[in-house]
């Protein structure tokens, strides 16, 4: 199997198990037996993917059991499928998924740090293999989380809240009443940027495709909070900076389009702005003009969470999934979902694909 689920050893660990909750028995030595979906090739998710049953697997002393509650179909998973992503899981048996929330199902006698059964966490950094029902990986892949809050909430909060926030604060140093401008602004990450910068005082000036229902999408941004939202096609004017009122121009922009999208943002920014490049949904190069380099003395960055995540940022990470989380306790971040029965992980898939049109993210229910 792939390495997120170890064989059996040829001795067994004796397991401690808190008395309060029914999760386990003082007699459990091994994991319940598993499902998960795995892959022994790259190629196109909808036919290299398979669900398979899983042997229980034997906790170490230090190892904890959890049961999966919850974990999405990020584009990245897709990717990594695909063999497009740079960081994959060895093949063959690899377990896909990235992130996700689970319960404790069981913990090793020798675990110190303060998990039950019972309690929420994530795998913080994530970590891959988070498409199966029950997973044993050692302690200090999991972060204890709050459990008041819906749970596809937790099993998302790491990929695209946590690029918003890490965008926000790594660039540009920016200060209540300052403008940011973005492109993908319907997308996941595009919705938490503008929250996130609503509850810094932040400024949003976001574009949007041209497609049926944009007039939709814009009422629905404006809703989360977003000061102005315009489609690729209004802003193909010659004075672009004029539909912008009493916005300052913004210091910093998000592409994770490319093309002509990261055109636009690269119009809008002011003197000495940053674009940061995060993503490419189109497929189409950034191009630069000379004179945006020369005249208006532009940066371009890039930003990949698991680079940054990947920095000895592990404690810093945890501390920012708790802060994302208490404000959806407190509604100020919130988007669309739809959590499917991992029975249904066909259907799911497909959706993720975009056989069926616009969805929303996709999100497994174990």
């Amino acid at each position: 199997m792939a390495s997120a689920l170890r064989l059996l050893p040829s001795t067994a660990t004796r397991l401690h198990f808190s008395r309060r909750l029914p999760f386990s028995t003082a007699s459990s030595l091994l994991s319940p037996p598993s499902k998960a979906v795995i892959y022994d090739q790259h190629g196109p998710p909808d036919q290299v993917l398979r669900v398979v049953d899983v042997p229980p697997v034997e906790l170490g002393e230090r190892d904890v059991c959890v049961k999966m509650l919850a974990a999405p179909i990020n584009p990245s998973d897709i990717n990594r499928v695909q063999g497009v992503y740079p960081v994959r899981p060895p093949l063959p048996a690899a377990v896909a998924g990235y992130e996700g929330v689970a319960q404790v199902h069981a913990v090793g006698p020798a675990v110190i740090c303060p998990l039950s059964p019972g309690d929420w966490v994530i795998p913080s950094p994530p970590s891959f293999g988070t498409w199966q029902t029950y997973i044993v990986k050692p302690e200090d892949v999991w972060h204890k989380v709050r459990d008041d809050v819906p749970m596809e909430y937790a099993a998302t909060v790491t990929v695209n809240p946590l690029t918003a926030l890490r965008m926000l604060k790594d660039f540009v140093e920016l200060n209540p009443g300052d403008a940011i401008v973005q492109n993908g602004a319907t997308s996941i990450v595009g919705q938490c940027v503008i929250q996130l910068a609503k509850v810094q005082g932040i400024r949003t000036i976001n574009i949007i495709r041209d497609r049926p229902g944009s007039e939709e999408a814009k009422e629905k941004l404006i809703q989360l909070g977003a000061d102005e939202v315009f489609t690729e096609s209004q802003l193909d004017v010659k004075n672009v900076k004029s539909l912008l009122g009493a916005l300052p121009e913004p210091a910093l922009g998000f592409n994770c389009v490319g093309g002509n999208a990261a055109s636009l943002i690269l119009k809008l920014l002011r003197q000495g702005g940053t674009m940061v490049t995060y993503g490419g949904m189109s497929k189409k190069p950034v191009t630069v003009s000379t004179s945006s380099f020369i005249f208006k003395d532009l940066s371009l960055r890039g930003f990949w969470l698991q680079k940054w995540m990947n920095s000895d940022k592990s404690e810093e990470c945890r501390t920012m999934v708790d802060y994302l989380l208490g404000l959806v306790k407190e509604d100020k971040l919130k988007y669309e979902m739809e959590l499917t029965p991992f029975s249904e992980f066909g259907m799911a898939l497909d959706k993720a694909l975009g056989k069926h049109g616009s969805q929303p993210k996709q999100v497994l229910r174990f």
